[in-house]
C-alpha cells in the first residue's frame, strides 16, 4: 500500500470557509488515493458541510480547533495567544509529524509568522519566501518572492533564486530552469540599489542558469521560469497579473454578448477561447508555499474557491514525494549554515 501524504487543512480561513474549503479538501481525496486530509477548525460547522459529501472516511479526518485568526488580527499576537486556533493547530500537527503539510487560505500574516514561529526554518535558510506558480504563454513562471519579506537583502535573494530553482525543477520538471531578477531594464547597470548589488552575486553564483534582468512586461511571455524580486515588487506584479487577468476575461466575454453576429461568433471560438484563458487561470495552480521551512506551508488566496483548495492540497504530494525540503537543505541549509 502507498504511503499517504497527510495534509492539515485550516478550515475557517478565507472568504468562503468553511464551505469551498470542505468541498476542496473532498475533491481532492476523490480524485486521488495518495491524499489523506485533516479538517482543522469548529467541529460542528466543519462536520455539517462534509455530510453533503460522498468520501473515503478514512482519508477526511476532523480535527477540532475552538478559535479562528482573523484577517485584522496582529498576525505574532494572534499565533502567540489564540493556541486553539485552527492555523496553530494545523501547524503544530506539521511540526510533530503528524502531518506532511499545511494549506490555509486565512490571514497571510498570521501564516508567515506561524511558519517560521512554529513550524521553522531549515538551518541557513535567513528568509522563508512565497512563492507562486504565475501562468504564462510557455506553461508557468515562478515568483519569488510575493509577499513574506519586503525588506530582502541581497543575500535573501540570492538564497529565493536557489529555492526557486530546485523548486521549478523537482515540482514542475523544468530542466536547468532559467532564473532572472526583476528589474526597470534589461542593461545590468539599472535597478535601484537591492538589484543592483543582488545581479553581480547571482551572475557569480554556480548552483543556477542566471539570465540576467526580467522586465514585468515579459513575465506572461514565458521569458524566464524562476522570477526574482522582494516582496513589495512581487506583491505588486502578482496582484496587478491577477487584476488584468480578471479584467481581459470579463471584458472579453462581455464583447462577445455585444451584438448578435458577435454571439454567433463567440459560439464558433467558444472552445478554443476556453481552453485559453484556463490555461491563464491562476487557482489552476494551487497556491503559494512558503519555501524553505522545515515542513511545507501552503498559502492560498482568501478568495480561494474549491478548485484552488484542491489543487493546493494535490501539489503537495508532489512537494512531499520529490523531498524538496531535502533538496533545499543540501543546496542551501548545510552549505551555508
Amino acid at each position: 500500500m502507498q504511503e499517504l501524504v497527510k495534509v492539515a487543512v485550516d478550515a475557517m480561513g478565507g472568504d468562503h470557509a468553511p464551505l469551498e474549503i470542505v468541498k476542496g479538501a473532498v475533491e481532492a481525496v476523490n480524485s486521488r488515493d495518495d491524499i489523506k486530509v485533516f479538517l482543522v477548525g469548529q467541529e460542528e460547522a466543519v462536520r455539517a458541510e462534509l455530510q453533503k459529501y460522498q468520501y473515503d472516511a478514512s482519508r477526511i479526518e476532523v480535527v477540532n480547533a475552538t478559535e479562528v485568526i482573523e484577517m485584522a488580527e496582529p498576525p505574532v499576537q494572534a499565533i502567540r495567544t489564540k493556541k486553539d486556533s485552527s492555523i496553530v493547530v494545523a501547524m503544530k500537527m506539521v511540526k510533530n509529524g503528524e502531518a506532511d503539510a499545511f494549506v490555509g487560505a486565512g490571514s497571510s500574516g498570521a501564516i508567515l509568522v506561524g511558519g517560521q514561529l512554529i513550524v521553522g526554518r531549515i538551518k541557513g535558510v535567513e528568509r522563508p519566501p512565497l512563492a507562486p506558480l504565475l501562468p504564462t504563454e510557455k506553461g508557468a513562471s515562478l515568483l519569488i518572492d510575493c509577499g513574506a519579506n519586503v525588506d530582502a537583502r541581497p543575500a535573501h535573494l540570492v538564497q529565493f533564486a536557489k529555492m526557486g530553482a530546485i523548486y521549478m525543477e523537482h515540482v514542475v520538471g523544468i530542466t536547468n530552469p532559467r532564473v532572472a531578477i526583476v528589474n526597470i531594464g534589461a542593461e545590468e547597470e539599472k535597478g535601484n540599489a537591492l538589484v543592483k548589488e543582488t545581479f553581480p552575486l547571482l551572475k557569480a553564483c554556480k548552483d543556477i542558469n542566471f539570465i540576467g534582468s526580467i522586465e514585468a512586461r515579459d513575465i506572461p511571455s514565458g521569458y524566464a521560469d524562476v522570477i526574482v524580486c522582494e516582496a513589495f515588487a512581487g506583491n505588486i506584479i502578482l496582484k496587478l497579473y491577477e487584476g488584468v487577468g480578471g479584467t481581459l476575461i470579463s471584458m472579453v466575454k462581455k464583447g462577445m454578448m455585444s451584438s448578435l453576429r458577435s454571439k454567433i461568433g463567440a459560439l464558433l471560438v467558444k472552445p478554443a477561447l476556453k481552453e485559453t484563458l484556463k490555461r491563464f487561470d491562476t487557482s489552476d495552480h494551487g497556491g503559494a508555499p512558503l519555501l524553505g521551512l522545515k515542513g511545507l506551508v501552503v498559502k492560498t488566496h482568501g478568495n480561494s474557491k474549491a478548485l484552488e483548495i484542491r489543487n493546493s492540497i494535490i501539489q503537495c504530494v508532489t512537494f512531499k514525494q520529490q523531498q524538496i525540503n531535502e533538496k533545499i537543505k543540501a543546496g542551501i541549509g548545510e552549505k551555508e549554515s
